[in-house]
Protein backbone atom coordinates (compact mmCIF):
# COMPACT_ATOMS: atom_id res chain seq x y z
CA UNK A 1 0.00 0.00 0.00
CA UNK A 2 1.36 2.94 -1.16
CA UNK A 3 1.72 6.00 1.73
CA UNK A 4 -1.36 8.04 0.49
CA UNK A 5 -3.46 5.39 0.29
CA UNK A 6 -2.16 4.64 4.00
CA UNK A 7 -3.07 8.16 4.78
CA UNK A 8 -6.32 8.40 3.23
CA UNK A 9 -7.43 5.08 5.11
CA UNK A 10 -5.87 7.00 8.48
CA UNK A 11 -8.28 9.63 8.05
CA UNK A 12 -11.15 7.47 7.01
CA UNK A 13 -10.94 5.38 10.13
CA UNK A 14 -10.74 8.99 12.31
CA UNK A 15 -13.68 9.92 10.22
CA UNK A 16 -15.82 6.87 11.03
CA UNK A 17 -14.63 7.03 15.06
CA UNK A 18 -16.22 10.69 14.96
CA UNK A 19 -19.16 9.90 13.09
CA UNK A 20 -20.36 7.00 15.37
CA UNK A 21 -19.03 8.25 18.50
CA UNK A 22 -18.82 12.07 18.41
CA UNK A 23 -22.97 12.18 19.59
CA UNK A 24 -22.61 16.88 19.53
CA UNK A 25 -19.18 17.43 17.83
CA UNK A 26 -20.24 15.63 14.74
CA UNK A 27 -22.52 18.09 13.82
CA UNK A 28 -19.90 21.10 13.75
CA UNK A 29 -17.18 18.83 12.03
CA UNK A 30 -19.84 17.84 8.74
CA UNK A 31 -19.72 21.74 8.14
CA UNK A 32 -15.77 21.99 7.54
CA UNK A 33 -14.09 21.75 4.12
CA UNK A 34 -12.66 18.25 3.56
CA UNK A 35 -9.05 18.89 5.02
CA UNK A 36 -9.87 20.23 8.07
CA UNK A 37 -12.82 18.05 8.65
CA UNK A 38 -10.43 15.15 8.21
CA UNK A 39 -7.94 16.45 10.49
CA UNK A 40 -10.59 17.45 13.29
CA UNK A 41 -11.71 14.46 13.17
CA UNK A 42 -8.12 13.45 13.46
CA UNK A 43 -7.68 15.35 16.50
CA UNK A 44 -11.22 14.07 17.96
CA UNK A 45 -10.69 10.33 17.30
CA UNK A 46 -6.93 10.41 19.52
CA UNK A 47 -8.77 12.43 22.14
CA UNK A 48 -11.77 10.03 22.22
CA UNK A 49 -9.21 6.88 23.26
CA UNK A 50 -7.78 8.84 25.87
CA UNK A 51 -11.18 10.07 27.26
CA UNK A 52 -12.31 6.21 26.56
CA UNK A 53 -9.40 4.31 28.46
CA UNK A 54 -10.75 6.96 31.69
CA UNK A 55 -13.48 6.17 31.12
CA UNK A 56 -13.64 2.37 30.91
CA UNK A 57 -13.47 -0.11 33.29
CA UNK A 58 -9.85 -1.47 33.41
CA UNK A 59 -8.01 -1.33 36.85
CA UNK A 60 -6.69 1.80 38.19
CA UNK A 61 -2.93 0.94 37.65
CA UNK A 62 -3.64 -0.01 33.77
CA UNK A 63 -6.10 2.43 32.77
CA UNK A 64 -2.56 4.72 34.04
CA UNK A 65 0.02 2.86 31.98
CA UNK A 66 -2.43 2.79 28.86
CA UNK A 67 -2.41 6.55 29.33
CA UNK A 68 0.73 6.93 29.56
CA UNK A 69 1.14 4.94 26.59
CA UNK A 70 -1.41 7.42 24.98
CA UNK A 71 1.16 10.03 25.77
CA UNK A 72 4.20 8.17 24.62
CA UNK A 73 2.19 7.56 21.26
CA UNK A 74 1.13 11.30 20.96
CA UNK A 75 5.53 12.60 21.46
CA UNK A 76 6.25 10.15 18.87
CA UNK A 77 3.57 10.23 15.99
CA UNK A 78 4.55 9.99 12.80
CA UNK A 79 3.25 8.95 9.63
CA UNK A 80 5.40 5.87 9.40
CA UNK A 81 2.97 4.14 12.56
CA UNK A 82 0.88 1.27 12.45
CA UNK A 83 -1.82 2.87 14.56
CA UNK A 84 -4.06 4.68 11.71
CA UNK A 85 -5.68 7.17 13.85
CA UNK A 86 -1.65 8.41 14.85
CA UNK A 87 -0.67 8.55 11.43
CA UNK A 88 -3.92 10.93 10.51
CA UNK A 89 -3.11 12.60 13.41
CA UNK A 90 0.60 13.11 12.36
CA UNK A 91 -0.30 14.08 8.70
CA UNK A 92 -2.56 16.80 10.41
CA UNK A 93 -0.14 18.23 12.81
CA UNK A 94 2.20 18.60 9.31
CA UNK A 95 -0.16 19.85 7.04
CA UNK A 96 -1.80 22.05 9.52
CA UNK A 97 -0.24 24.16 13.03
CA UNK A 98 -1.83 21.30 15.66
CA UNK A 99 -0.48 21.77 19.02
CA UNK A 100 0.04 17.89 19.53
CA UNK A 101 1.56 18.74 22.85
CA UNK A 102 -2.12 20.20 24.22
CA UNK A 103 -2.74 16.25 24.36
CA UNK A 104 -0.59 16.08 26.72
CA UNK A 105 -2.61 18.36 29.12
CA UNK A 106 -5.64 16.15 28.37
CA UNK A 107 -3.83 13.37 29.51
CA UNK A 108 -2.97 15.08 32.87
CA UNK A 109 -6.39 15.31 33.25
CA UNK A 110 -7.22 11.69 32.56
CA UNK A 111 -5.05 10.71 35.07
CA UNK A 112 -6.61 12.99 37.85
CA UNK A 113 -10.30 11.03 37.10
CA UNK A 114 -8.94 7.80 37.14
CA UNK A 115 -7.09 9.09 40.41
CA UNK A 116 -10.37 10.17 41.91
CA UNK A 117 -9.11 13.65 42.19
CA UNK A 118 -11.73 16.23 43.75
CA UNK A 119 -11.76 19.74 43.89
CA UNK A 120 -12.22 22.24 46.80
CA UNK A 121 -12.10 25.06 44.74
CA UNK A 122 -13.34 26.77 41.96
CA UNK A 123 -9.71 27.81 40.73
CA UNK A 124 -9.13 23.85 41.24
CA UNK A 125 -11.70 22.75 38.74
CA UNK A 126 -10.68 25.58 36.33
CA UNK A 127 -7.37 24.24 36.26
CA UNK A 128 -8.70 20.60 35.37
CA UNK A 129 -11.25 22.08 33.04
CA UNK A 130 -8.34 23.64 31.21
CA UNK A 131 -6.54 20.42 30.81
CA UNK A 132 -9.67 18.49 29.52
CA UNK A 133 -11.44 20.78 27.40
CA UNK A 134 -9.57 23.80 27.31
CA UNK A 135 -6.76 21.88 25.68
CA UNK A 136 -9.33 20.53 23.18
CA UNK A 137 -10.50 23.95 21.96
CA UNK A 138 -6.69 24.70 21.53
CA UNK A 139 -6.12 21.77 19.55
CA UNK A 140 -9.63 23.00 17.53
CA UNK A 141 -8.05 26.01 16.85
CA UNK A 142 -5.21 24.77 15.10
CA UNK A 143 -7.24 23.48 12.74
CA UNK A 144 -9.36 26.46 12.24
CA UNK A 145 -6.84 29.07 12.14
CA UNK A 146 -7.11 32.80 13.34
CA UNK A 147 -4.59 35.66 12.25
CA UNK A 148 -5.03 36.59 16.19
CA UNK A 149 -3.31 33.79 17.49
CA UNK A 150 -2.64 35.18 21.40
CA UNK A 151 -6.43 36.54 21.30
CA UNK A 152 -7.86 33.37 19.77
CA UNK A 153 -6.06 30.83 22.16
CA UNK A 154 -7.49 32.53 25.33
CA UNK A 155 -10.86 32.45 23.60
CA UNK A 156 -10.35 28.84 22.21
CA UNK A 157 -9.65 28.23 26.24
CA UNK A 158 -12.73 29.54 27.63
CA UNK A 159 -14.69 28.07 25.27
CA UNK A 160 -13.57 24.91 26.19
CA UNK A 161 -14.21 25.71 30.25
CA UNK A 162 -17.57 26.56 29.03
CA UNK A 163 -18.36 23.40 27.48
CA UNK A 164 -16.59 21.50 30.19
CA UNK A 165 -18.70 22.99 32.83
CA UNK A 166 -21.76 22.24 31.12
CA UNK A 167 -20.52 18.56 30.43
CA UNK A 168 -20.14 18.76 34.39
CA UNK A 169 -23.65 19.61 34.96
CA UNK A 170 -25.50 17.42 31.94
CA UNK A 171 -23.35 14.67 33.72
CA UNK A 172 -23.63 15.60 37.52
CA UNK A 173 -26.01 12.38 38.18
CA UNK A 174 -23.99 10.08 36.19
CA UNK A 175 -20.61 10.94 37.62
CA UNK A 176 -21.84 10.53 40.81
CA UNK A 177 -22.88 7.40 40.29
CA UNK A 178 -19.32 6.38 39.12
CA UNK A 179 -17.69 7.62 42.36
CA UNK A 180 -16.37 10.84 40.67
CA UNK A 181 -17.92 14.46 42.33
CA UNK A 182 -16.41 17.36 40.18
CA UNK A 183 -18.42 20.34 41.97
CA UNK A 184 -16.13 22.14 44.58
CA UNK A 185 -16.89 21.39 47.50
CA UNK A 186 -16.44 25.02 48.91
CA UNK A 187 -19.46 25.62 46.72
CA UNK A 188 -21.16 22.53 47.93
CA UNK A 189 -20.89 23.80 51.30
CA UNK A 190 -21.62 27.16 50.57
CA UNK A 191 -25.21 26.04 49.04
CA UNK A 192 -26.05 23.09 51.80
CA UNK A 193 -25.66 20.24 49.29
CA UNK A 194 -24.57 16.85 50.23
CA UNK A 195 -23.00 15.25 46.95
CA UNK A 196 -20.98 11.95 47.73
CA UNK A 197 -19.08 9.75 45.31
CA UNK A 198 -22.15 6.79 44.52
CA UNK A 199 -24.95 7.92 46.55
CA UNK A 200 -27.63 9.68 43.92
CA UNK A 201 -29.84 10.83 46.75
CA UNK A 202 -30.51 15.08 47.67
CA UNK A 203 -31.63 15.90 50.31
CA UNK A 204 -32.79 19.28 49.54
CA UNK A 205 -33.82 20.15 45.86
CA UNK A 206 -34.00 23.93 46.74
CA UNK A 207 -30.97 23.81 48.07
CA UNK A 208 -29.70 21.72 45.18
CA UNK A 209 -31.31 23.96 42.22
CA UNK A 210 -29.75 26.87 43.63
CA UNK A 211 -26.33 25.71 43.08
CA UNK A 212 -27.41 24.28 40.07
CA UNK A 213 -28.07 27.88 38.93
CA UNK A 214 -25.23 29.07 40.28
CA UNK A 215 -22.83 26.88 38.31
CA UNK A 216 -25.00 27.59 35.08
CA UNK A 217 -24.35 31.44 35.59
CA UNK A 218 -20.77 30.94 36.26
CA UNK A 219 -20.45 28.61 32.85
CA UNK A 220 -22.35 31.77 31.11
CA UNK A 221 -19.37 33.76 31.70
CA UNK A 222 -17.16 31.66 30.30
CA UNK A 223 -19.38 31.02 27.04
CA UNK A 224 -19.51 35.21 27.00
CA UNK A 225 -15.58 35.19 26.73
CA UNK A 226 -15.21 31.96 24.30
CA UNK A 227 -18.05 32.98 21.88
CA UNK A 228 -15.89 36.26 21.19
CA UNK A 229 -13.66 33.83 19.75
CA UNK A 230 -16.20 33.18 16.30
CA UNK A 231 -16.08 36.44 14.34
CA UNK A 232 -11.99 35.43 14.31
CA UNK A 233 -12.66 32.33 12.21
CA UNK A 234 -13.47 31.81 8.83
CA UNK A 235 -17.28 31.35 7.83
CA UNK A 236 -17.21 27.26 7.90
CA UNK A 237 -14.71 27.29 10.65
CA UNK A 238 -17.49 29.76 12.56
CA UNK A 239 -20.39 27.53 11.50
CA UNK A 240 -17.92 24.42 13.24
CA UNK A 241 -17.65 26.26 15.97
CA UNK A 242 -20.52 27.62 16.62
CA UNK A 243 -22.61 24.61 15.68
CA UNK A 244 -20.46 22.46 18.85
CA UNK A 245 -20.84 25.26 21.17
CA UNK A 246 -24.60 26.31 20.34
CA UNK A 247 -25.49 22.54 21.32
CA UNK A 248 -23.60 22.56 24.82
CA UNK A 249 -25.14 26.33 25.09
CA UNK A 250 -28.67 25.07 24.50
CA UNK A 251 -28.31 21.66 27.19
CA UNK A 252 -26.73 24.47 29.95
CA UNK A 253 -30.24 26.34 29.39
CA UNK A 254 -32.37 23.12 29.50
CA UNK A 255 -29.97 22.39 32.85
CA UNK A 256 -30.42 25.31 34.34
CA UNK A 257 -34.39 25.62 33.57
CA UNK A 258 -34.89 22.26 35.28
CA UNK A 259 -32.17 21.96 37.93
CA UNK A 260 -34.04 18.88 39.78
CA UNK A 261 -34.27 17.30 36.19
CA UNK A 262 -30.45 16.73 36.64
CA UNK A 263 -30.61 14.48 39.37
CA UNK A 264 -32.82 12.21 37.25
CA UNK A 265 -32.31 11.84 34.27
CA UNK A 266 -28.60 13.11 31.82
CA UNK A 267 -29.89 15.98 30.04
CA UNK A 268 -29.69 15.73 26.16
CA UNK A 269 -31.10 17.18 22.76
CA UNK A 270 -32.66 15.50 19.90
CA UNK A 271 -31.29 14.35 16.88
CA UNK A 272 -33.49 16.95 15.13
CA UNK A 273 -32.91 19.48 17.40
CA UNK A 274 -28.92 19.37 17.14
CA UNK A 275 -29.32 19.05 13.45
CA UNK A 276 -31.18 22.53 13.40
CA UNK A 277 -28.38 24.10 15.35
CA UNK A 278 -25.95 22.97 13.16
CA UNK A 279 -28.38 24.35 10.57
CA UNK A 280 -28.41 27.27 11.54
CA UNK A 281 -24.77 27.66 12.48
CA UNK A 282 -24.06 26.67 8.29
CA UNK A 283 -26.51 30.02 7.61
CA UNK A 284 -24.42 32.28 10.12
CA UNK A 285 -27.78 32.70 12.42
CA UNK A 286 -26.44 30.83 15.51
CA UNK A 287 -24.87 33.09 18.50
Amino acid sequence: MTESARIRDAYLECERITREQARNFSYGIRLLPGPKRRALSAVYAFARRIDDIGDGHLPREDKLRRLGEAREDVHAASTDSTDLVVVALADAAERLPVPLAAFDELIDGCEADVRGVRYRTFDELLHYCRCVAGSIGRLSLGVFGAVDKATAERRADALGVALQLTNILRDVREDQLEGRVYLPSEDLERFGVRLEPGNGLVEDQQRWSSLIRFQAARAEQWYSEGLLLLPMLDRRSRACCASMAGIYHELLARIAADPGGALSQRTSLSGWRKAGVAARSLAGMAP
